[in-house]
């Protein structure tokens, strides 16, 4: 028996309980490629006798899953869940459990990063810089401005609490949250979008939420306005964003995440956009933090199907 670790990288010292698999004859195996696996890559290392996995980004689609016959468990190493069909997971019985918590502050300080960083001119200053240009760039204070914040879940409640230490006023949109947060002002999508100076995203990506910002829902935006996005790709139309930034609709992105990545598409040249490759979770206490309680959760799981005996 065997359980595949798939996250590009996983330090088997935060491997909670790791002698009870041990003696239960069960295998602990590592991501081979050191890097996001592609659904074949992942095909295969799901093949044999695999009874669970601790998974990263990797599609973990139907064809996947239904050629993983022996897998009783996915832990995800973070809080989305968009990459696993989940349900044919149900169907076949497959637990699906995530890490909804490690990976909130970390997600939530690069998101003040962004945002600190596009009003200061911080990347782009040193762009110019490099280029042999010393030009003191004009920027603007965060804690002048009103930030818009899409969702107001663990993540979303963070980012509020950072800004409003800023100094920041927030209002956010969020059709699950029905009670005010804090000093955070809860509006509609449409005046949120229409009187923020930065719009943040932080819902999961799914159907319903697929291109939530296209050109319809970029045109409420203000000219002298910025979008972030630390959350997932496929929530943004990035046509749609590339023609409202080469247009000067709205004033400039800062972008964690995308719909194809390795991302190498046009709006990672413009002089307005910020990007970086999909590291949110990516802070070292918050990766161990994540790795201890996939591992944790992984173990509880093995536990419930009978691969490790209860002491």
């Amino acid at each position: 028996m065997k359980v595949q670790i798939t996250t590009s990288s996983y330090d088997l010292n935060n491997f909670v309980d790791s002698e009870l698999l041990n003696s239960a004859k069960i295998e602990i195996a590592i991501n081979p490629f050191k890097c996001r696996l592609t659904e074949s890559q992942v095909s295969d290392l799901l093949q044999d006798n695999v009874i669970g996995m601790i998974a990263g980004l990797e599609p973990l689609t139907e064809s996947v899953l239904r050629g993983a016959p022996k897998l009783k468990l996915i832990v995800r190493c973070g809080a989305g869940l968009d990459s696993v069909d989940l349900v044919t997971a149900r169907k076949l019985g497959i637990d699906v459990v995530n890490t909804p918590n490690a990976p909130s502050r970390a997600v939530a300080e690069l998101t003040i990063g962004h945002m600190i960083n596009i009003l200061r001119h911080i990347s782009a200053t040193d762009r110019s810089l490099r280029e042999g240009s010393w030009t003191p760039t004009m920027g603007t204070l965060l804690g002048t401005k009103k930030v818009g914040l899409i969702g107001l879940g663990r993540i979303g409640k963070m980012v509020s609490d950072l800004l409003l230490a800023f100094g920041a006023s927030v209002q956010a949109f969020d059709p699950n949250v029905s009670s005010p947060y804090s000093l955070v002002t809860l509006c509609d999508l449409e005046t949120l979008l229409s009187t923020s100076d930065i719009v943040s995203l932080h819902v999961p990506y799914s159907a319903e939420t697929h291109h939530l910002i296209n050109a319809k829902t970029l045109c409420l935006m203000k000219s002298e306005s910025v979008i972030i996005n630390v959350s997932r790709g496929g929530l943004i139309d990035e046509g749609a964003l590339l023609h409202s930034l080469t247009s000067n609709l709205i004033a400039g992105a800062a972008l964690d995440c995308f719909e194809n990545e390795p991302y190498t598409g046009p709006l990672r040249l413009l002089g307005n956009v910020c990007t970086t490759s999909h590291m949110g979770s990516y802070a070292r206490e918050t990766r161990d933090q994540m790795e201890i309680e996939a591992s944790t959760a992984l173990v509880a799981g093995l536990k419930k199907h009978g691969f490790i005996p209860h002491p």
